[in-house]
């Protein structure tokens, strides 16, 4: 059973920063596109940043120069470095990964449970 497990949510003051982390866990055979997401009560799901195997890189508008999406294949983890933190990216974030897996060797996609993020003016 593969399952993606995120943690370092909360609640920072506007300008403050926070680091978001994700591990897979799990039978996995490789990972590829891994990214964070985040989506509030009633909008539709956002993508804020996805980073390749291989390093590449994909930000969301509102987000870039702010936040830093990085990765470690070793240890099968994505993180999230979120800096000059806005009242407007208080949403619940969820980590997001394509994952090859026994028997399912053309991948699925695994979501997070998801972490809140909270940002006060």
């Amino acid at each position: 059973q593969v399952q993606l497990v995120e943690s370092g949510g909360g609640l920072v003051q506007a300008g403050g920063s926070l680091r978001l982390s994700c591990a897979a866990s799990g039978i996995i055979f490789s990972i590829n596109d891994m990214g964070w997401f985040r989506q509030a009560p009633g909008k539709q799901r956002e993508l804020v940043a996805t980073i390749t195997r291989g390093g590449l890189t994909n930000y969301g508008d509102s987000v870039k120069g702010r936040f830093t999406i990085s990765r470690d294949n070793a240890k099968a983890t994505v993180s999230l470095q979120m800096n000059s933190l806005k009242p407007e990216d208080t949403d619940v974030y969820y980590c997001n990964a394509h994952i090859s897996s026994i028997g399912r060797p053309a991948g699925d996609d695994y979501w997070g449970q998801g972490t809140q993020v909270t940002v006060s003016s």
